[in-house]
């Protein structure tokens, strides 16, 4: 061993892991760098989308009846804390949701669905912030919408 028995325990987990991976659950993964657990990927530097995810909401065509809108917006709005103005530039797909309304694709459509799905490309990775620096805390409500 390089360092000693310093290292000897993730050594042998590692091992381990190597040796029973056909017989172990994906849930009792011990020691490793990043999960992804739940559409997410969690690390050491914070929480962020996986890309498998982005690349779902990337290919997903432009919607063509209000069930579609629904799928989109659930898909998007599960990633919302990664969205800055989440409601805002959801309004317009949401509106098409509601009942009683016609399902009239505008440009406004058009174009809050491919802001959503830009925003989500870009977002950002979420991490603690730290108590010894300042930081501000933002929340997304305004008088349209709230999230």
């Amino acid at each position: 061993m390089p360092f000693g028995v310093t290292n000897a325990p993730a050594i042998f987990m590692d091992y381990m892991n190597r040796i029973f991976q056909p017989y172990l659950d994906n849930k009792c993964e011990f020691w490793l760098e990043e999960v992804k657990f739940l559409g997410h990927v969690i690390s050491q530097g914070g929480v962020s989308v996986d890309q498998s995810k982005v690349e779902a909401v990337l290919n997903w065509e432009q919607p063509r009846s209000i069930t579609e809108v629904r799928s989109f917006l659930g898909l998007a709005g599960y990633y919302r804390k990664f969205i800055k103005s989440f409601a805002q530039i959801a309004l317009p797909l949401t509106r098409l949701t509601l009942k009683d309304t016609p399902f009239v694709w505008d440009e406004e459509c058009e174009r809050s669905f491919r802001q959503l799905k830009e925003r989500l490309t870009q977002a950002p990775v979420l991490t603690i912030p730290d108590p010894n620096q300042s930081f501000v805390v933002y929340c997304d409500a305004s008088a349209r919408g709230l999230g």
